[in-house]
C-alpha cells in the first residue's frame, strides 16, 4: 500500500494513458492475440515500478522478457529473442538479487542508487560491443530479418540490462534508446502486418516511461545523496 501511496499524479497518467494507447492500438489493429496485449500491458507496468527503483519492476522484467522472445520468435526477429531470453532475462534475474541486496535504507521498496566510475561505464561500453560483434555472425547465419537494426538492439539492450544490474540512472539512457530501436523493427514489421502497429506504440510508451525514469532516478539519487549528508 505503501508503494501506491507514493505514486504521483503525474505517474498514474504516464502509466495510465500508457496502456489506454496499448489498449487502443490493440484494438484498432483487430489483434487478436491476447498474449500480446497482456505482455504489453505487463511491460508498461513493470516500467513504473522501475522508474520508482521498485525491485517488482525488474520482476516483471524477467516475465515480460519471455513474453517479447515468444512474439519475436514468431517474427523471426531471431536477435530479439536470443537477446531477451539469453541475457536480458537472465541479468534481469540477477538484477532483481541485487536490487534486493542494496535497498536504500532498510526500505524494500526503493534500491539504492549507485554511482559507477567512469572506468566501469567504459567496461560496459567494450564488453557490449563485444557482445555485438559476436551476435552479428550468429544473426546473419540465422538469416535474422532486419540485420541490422537486430544488432543495433544487442548493443543497446546489453547496455541497458548491464546498466540496470549496475543500479545505474543511465540504464534509462540505454533503455530509451534501444526502444527507439524497437519502433523501428517493428514498424517495419507493421509494414507487412498491420497487427505489429500494437507492438509499434508499445514501445513508444516503454519510451516515454524511461524517459521518465532517467530523470526520477536522478532525483532518488539527489534525495538519497542528501538522506546519507
Amino acid at each position: 500500500m505503501k508503494f501506491f501511496k507514493s505514486i504521483t499524479l503525474f505517474e498514474y497518467f504516464l502509466w495510465g494513458g500508457g496502456v489506454l494507447a496499448i489498449v487502443l492500438s490493440f484494438v484498432f489493429c483487430k489483434n487478436t492475440d491476447w498474449l500480446n496485449l497482456i505482455g504489453s500491458i505487463l511491460g508498461c507496468t513493470g516500467l513504473i515500478f522501475i522508474a520508482k527503483g521498485n525491485v517488482i519492476g525488474q520482476i516483471i522484467s524477467v516475465i515480460f522478457s519471455a513474453y517479447y522472445g515468444y512474439v519475436s520468435f514468431m517474427m523471426r526477429y531471431y536477435g530479439e529473442m536470443i537477446t531477451y531470453l539469453g541475457m536480458t532475462a537472465p541479468i534481469a534475474i540477477a538484477a532483481v538479487i541485487g536490487w534486493l541486496r542494496h535497498p536504500f535504507q532498510g526500505k524494500k521498496g526503493e534500491v539504492e542508487i549507485a554511482k559507477p566510475k567512469k572506468r566501469t561505464y567504459l567496461a560496459v561500453l567494450v564488453l557490449s560491443a563485444a557482445v555485438t560483434v559476436a551476435f552479428y555472425f550468429i544473426l546473419r547465419a540465422l538469416g535474422t530479418a532486419n540485420l541490422w537494426w537486430s544488432v543495433a538492439s544487442v548493443f543497446t539492450s546489453f547496455a541497458a540490462v548491464s546498466l540496470s544490474l549496475l543500479r545505474s540512472p543511465f540504464y534509462a539512457v540505454a533503455y530509451a534508446c534501444n526502444d527507439v530501436v524497437l519502433i523501428v523493427l517493428w514498424a517495419l514489421a507493421a509494414a507487412e502486418n498491420s497487427e505489429y502497429i500494437a507492438l509499434t506504440v508499445c514501445f513508444s510508451v516503454f519510451l516515454a516511461e524511461d524517459i521518465y525514469g532517467f530523470v526520477n532516478w536522478l532525483k532518488l539519487r539527489k534525495k538519497q545523496t542528501q538522506a546519507g549528508e
